[in-house]
């Protein structure tokens, strides 16, 4: 009977620490790279997950699967280098560190860094236990960290090659502003969400009208942020709209010539009547009095950018505070007037009424100083999408400030050239990176922080910025040996080399820039710092986190690839959606919906948590949670009964490769098991190939479940218990067993790492680990299409048995299949394909006779099949029926393995 070590019962929890200790005791991750160190290599390079907190369910499945593809490429024959990384720098731990009671005003921004790289540090260390726990595999020991001296250098490098080949600049724009964190975001750091806003409409006095409009008309604009009014210089038109100057109760209003009735509906005006058309081009160069500060003056300009299809066709413009405002504000020479201040309240230029007051609080105070003055014609509520901070979920505002940017637009044509030579997984991401790319404005690197990489500018006497390469490599050089603390610690002169002079700095003056860089420059440079400083070389083989680093890493890493190499970091990007709960709701802790890795390993163990993720569509939003959990364990649990099977029916691993049969030797029934293994094999590094987890063990659990469990397995039963231990049929099947072990352990390793591990400590397939060994085949030589043919014959009159036995019980006929004899009638081609590939049709049935005869039966799908009760009695060893006549009541084949014929 079988006998293994392999136990039922997984206990997972409690084995897989083990094994994890034993992976790092052994340096299982060097080993790999020694074993193929003449091999392909395969990169996969590991997008840094950010350095705050436990790790939660989306850093697990991201893990678990990059662990899945380093493993199935190893076993496929590759050299895997995979160094994990961490992003340490920007205002989550900043704010961690506040809260912890430390005040970067009071003790100063060198020792306020410091405390943030500490903490930055043990939060790497929490995650990577974390990730460990997982069954990843990695250079571990070594990995890549944004905070660390080498790494900053070779970022600052970056930035020094960029701005040499004058894709850095200064300039004063509207950049996206959280007052909330009191610095400029880029478009990676921004999401929508809906809110409700105050849609006003309001009237301009016509100052200056050009002999065509007189100071009794007015300008009627529109607006969804009120607080921006006082900020106003201009209203724009389009210069190929038709305006009308409609005459009211409330005077004469210039509105879009085709919403007049639409406008007049919403202001409430009955009476009303056209007095003239007028074309756009026409009001340019007029001017209007703001309603609020009449010293003020608001030109009118026309510009592209001006729709019909909503507000008035007459826009607000206040350069400080808008994209379009500011480019066809510079291009009216306006100033850019900007009156709010980093903290997102009006400023003392905006008047007592409004000084001191939030953006919000704004807005109200606004509108009732406009109703006030008689400039208010409408005011609505609207809902609609707009930009908030996606750290503190706040809301943002359009602000002008001087920043640092890096260009888009000199390298945009080449980065869309790069995006269509790479190969996406969805297809989809192709289209999705080609829009941003295509769309996004210049790129805003600087950030009002502390604990970042600093931006390495040098002012000069004059203030103006030396883009000399000369300093960045001094800089980039004083970072490699102190770390960037040293350009907070010291002063500019001393940032510079000994003794420099600049034309702008003639007496060797300087000042420094105190702003840091954005945080996507610093992971989007890790193809530099973590990839060719560890001579992994360039461009990765794969870049794989999740859809929302579009707009994220894989955005900002393609920029300055390509802008720094001419060509994108990664050859390929895989992304997968975000998890959700069981009713399809995202994860957050205010629903108590998320689910901690750590709990789910604890209590099913990581390989569960490793099953899970690659049985769900990875690649869309999927769900996990308890009832979803339960399933997973419970195929889990019938994978490893087969592999417990397998193990305990060869000879309690006495039987090993050294008593292998020829597997060309074997019968056709037992080939072709063989057989599907190899096909098994195809198809799993098939899918491992294309990413199609879900697919491997989809394969292989059917494979395991219907053609092993529930037909192979099943039917040698009676060979393995009954038949002599060292008979040619049973080592046939013990052959196959042993084959099909040592196959279906080594493709289950990307997945089941754990288990994997503990089947090849009895198995020995390696003798160090099974991470440690390749895909391999059963030996099996020539074509099998014509043996699977013939054998899907067989099976499909043994379905045609399996059904008439089933009959026969309900008939109450018999209770058990053995208890059957069997006559049946086929065609030459059915009868064949038993006759010449099944040895023992009885056994292989299991009933007690096989007879084939040539009159009809009764028919069923294949073949004509007649039951009847077995003749004889139940041989007390094998169960089976017999009619033979030892005194013992053995069966034939039972009395000659007993001796006792």
């Amino acid at each position: 009977m079988p006998q293994t070590a392999f136990e039922m019962r997984g206990n997972l929890p409690k084995k897989e620490p083990a094994f994890q200790q034993r992976w790092q005791d052994m340096h299982l991750y060097e080993k790999m790279l020694d074993r193929h160190e003449d091999r392909k290599p395969f990169v996969l390079h590991d997008g840094p997950p950010y350095a705050n907190g436990d790790i939660h369910i989306g850093h697990a499945m991201n893990k678990i699967l990059k662990d899945v593809i380093n493993k199935s490429k190893y076993m496929q024959g590759y050299k895997v280098p995979y160094i994990p990384g961490w992003d340490t720098h920007g205002l989550p731990i900043e704010t961690a560190v506040t809260k912890l009671g430390y005040d970067r005003k009071k003790i100063g921004i060198p020792e306020f860094r410091k405390i943030c790289h500490d903490y930055a540090l043990e939060q790497v260390e929490r995650q990577k236990k974390g990730f460990l726990a997982l069954g990843s595999i990695g250079d571990y020991d070594h990995p890549y960290i944004t905070l660390t001296p080498d790494f900053e250098a070779e970022q600052v490098e970056i930035f020094g090659k960029m701005a040499a080949d004058g894709l850095i600049y200064q300039g004063l724009k509207p950049v996206y502003w959280s007052p909330s964190s009191e610095t400029a975001l880029a478009e990676a750091e921004v999401e929508y969400k809906d809110i409700t806003s105050p849609t006003i409409f309001v009237k301009f006095p016509v100052k200056d009208g050009k002999g065509i409009l007189d100071e009794n008309d007015s300008f009627v604009i529109w607006t969804t942020t009120p607080w921006t009014i006082p900020a106003n210089l201009g209203i724009s038109v389009h210069p190929r709209f038709e305006y009308a100057r409609v005459k009211t109760p409330n005077g004469n209003l210039v509105v879009l010539a085709t919403m007049v009735e639409e406008l007049m509906n919403r202001f409430g005006i009955e009476d009303y009547e056209v007095l003239q058309i007028i074309p756009g081009k026409d009001l340019e160069y007029m001017t209007a009095t703001h309603p609020l500060y009449p010293e003020v003056e608001s030109l009118v300009m026309t510009g592209e950018h001006v729709t019909d299809d909503s507000g008035t066709g007459l826009v607000h413009t206040a350069p400080g505070f808008g994209m379009d405002d500011f480019m066809i504000g510079k291009k009216y020479d306006l100033p850019i007037f900007v009156n709010v201040d980093e903290q997102g309240r009006m400023m003392d230029v905006c008047g007592p009424r409004l000084a001191g007051k939030t953006t919000d609080e704004a807005n109200d105070l606004v509108i009732d100083w406009l109703t006030e003055v008689g400039a208010l014609l409408n005011r609505e509520d609207i809902v609609h999408s707009y930009p908030h901070d996606w750290r503190t979920k706040k809301p943002i505002i359009f602000r002008a400030t001087t920043q640092w940017f890096a260009s888009i637009d000199k390298i945009r044509d080449k980065l869309l050239n790069q995006i269509h030579s790479i190969s996406w997984v969805p297809e989809w991401g192709e289209g999705r990176m080609h829009n941003m790319i295509a769309d996004r404005g210049d790129w805003c690197i600087s950030r009002q922080r502390a604990w970042g990489v600093p931006i390495p500018i040098i002012y000069g006497e004059d203030g103006t910025p030396l883009m000399d390469p000369v300093l960045f490599k001094y800089a980039a050089d004083l970072m490699r040996e102190y770390g960037s603390n040293v350009w907070f610690e010291r002063e500019a002169k001393d940032l510079v080399p000994e003794g420099y002079t600049n034309e702008h700095s003639p007496n060797g003056k300087f000042t420094k820039e105190t702003d840091t860089m954005d945080v996507w420059f610093d992971s989007g440079s890790s193809h530099t710092g973590a990839m060719k400083a560890r001579g992994l070389g360039y461009p990765a083989d794969l870049y794989f986190e999740g859809s929302d680093q579009y707009r994220g890493w894989f955005n900002s890493s393609l920029i300055i690839g390509t802008a720094v190499y001419g060509e994108a970091p990664y050859k390929q990007v895989l992304s997968h959606g975000f998890i959700m709960d069981e009713q399809g709701r995202k994860m957050s802790k205010s629903l108590w919906n998320a689910m901690a890795p750590a709990e789910i390993t604890s209590d099913k163990g990581a390989d569960v948590l490793r099953l899970w993720a690659c049985t769900v569509d990875y690649q869309a939003d999927c769900s996990v949670g308890n009832k979803i959990l339960k399933q997973v364990s419970e195929t889990y649990r019938k994978v490893r009964n087969t592999f417990r099977f397998l193990l305990g029916n060869l000879d309690g691993n006495t039987f090993g490769r050294k008593d292998l049969l020829d597997v060309n030797t074997l019968s056709n029934q037992n080939k072709y098991i063989l057989a599907l293994l190899d096909d098994a094999v195809d198809s799993a590094d098939k899918a491992y190939n294309e990413y199609r987890f879900s697919d491997a063990v989809s394969t292989l659990v059917t494979l395991m479940t219907n053609e092993l469990s529930s037909y192979y397995l099943d039917y040698a039963k009676d060979i393995l218990y009954c038949d002599a231990p060292d008979s040619r049929e049973r080592r046939e099947i013990q052959t196959v067993l042993w084959h099909a072990a040592s196959i279906l352990t080594r493709l289950w390793a990307p997945i089941l790492a754990h288990t994997t591990e503990e089947i090849n400590d009895i198995m020995k397939f390696d003798e160090e680990s099974i991470h440690l060994a390749e895909f391999e085949k059963s030996g099996l030589e020539g074509d099998t299409t014509a043996l699977k043919e013939q054998m899907n014959a067989a099976l499909a009159l043994r379905k045609d048995v399996l059904k008439a036995l089933e009959e026969a019980k309900a008939a109450k006929l018999l209770k058990k299949s053995n208890e059957a004899a069997l006559r049946i009638h086929a065609n030459d081609d059915f009868r064949k394909a038993v006759e010449d590939n099944i040895a023992n049709p009885a056994q292989w049935l299991m009933v007690s006779t096989v007879e084939f005869v040539d009159e009809p039966l009764k028919a069923y799908d294949s073949v004509e099949i007649e039951v009847t009760p077995a003749k004889g009695h139940v041989c007390p060893r094998c169960w089976n029926y017999t009619e033979s006549e030892h005194e013992d009541g053995l069966c034939d084949r039972c009395a000659a393995v007993l001796g006792k014929e």
